[in-house]
């Protein structure tokens, strides 16, 4: 989709300023938002694409006022109170206020360094040969889904060289929508130039 989300290529925002030596956790809330991300994935009841996107899936005014695990929390609120996990009323208070709903799985301590450490793969078996190879000339699709995507902005319509061939992987853009993961050929593309229009 396109939103506050999808910044790069975009002026205005001054230049990028790496924090020096920056922890991995600037506060003990977002270890713990980071955890409940990761303790909430683990019914299943949701997919990392859905997860981006409704990080991605806010007005840029709120989007923008956010830090970065803020975000995630919100995200996070989102897809608990759209699955009948929690209800507003409970996000409010920051209390549990009503009897907890049954989930297919937990994230056990024993778990979580294994969780950690293999995340979700999304290489898929190939159902059909690779459209490009390295060396072909590439032109990125000019897309604005409403949706998730992983196609930023700043590239679509625009020329390019396949670098390298990945293989399949899960199309993010259906899997967050619960359309299915739709495994697409992924391609590194490098040297995009701008899109001209023909005279």
């Amino acid at each position: 989709m396109d939103g506050a989300h999808d910044m790069g290529g975009v002026e205005g925002f001054g230049p990028v300023q790496p924090e020096p030596n920056e922890p991995v956790f600037h506060g003990e809330w977002e270890r713990r938002a980071f955890a409940l991300t990761l303790a909430m994935a683990t019914p299943g009841r949701w997919n990392i694409d859905m997860s981006r996107f409704a990080r991605e899936n806010r007005p840029a005014d709120d989007y923008l006022s956010k830090s970065y695990y803020q975000i995630w929390l919100a995200g996070l609120e989102r897809l608990m109170i759209e699955r009948g996990l929690v209800a507003d009323d409970e996000i409010k208070s920051g209390r549990v206020l009503h009897p907890v709903k049954p989930v297919e799985r937990t994230l056990t301590l024993e778990r979580v360094a294994v969780t950690l450490g293999r995340g979700g793969p999304t290489e898929r078996e190939a159902t059909a040969s690779a459209k490009f190879n390295v060396g072909d000339r590439v032109r990125a699709k000019d897309i604005h889904p409403p949706t998730h995507t992983r196609l930023p902005h700043y590239v679509r319509g625009h020329l390019g060289t396949v670098e390298l061939v990945h293989g399949c992987h899960v199309f993010p853009d259906t899997n967050a929508q619960g359309q299915g993961e739709n495994p697409q050929w992924l391609y590194s593309v490098d040297a995009f130039e701008p899109y001209l229009e023909s005279p």
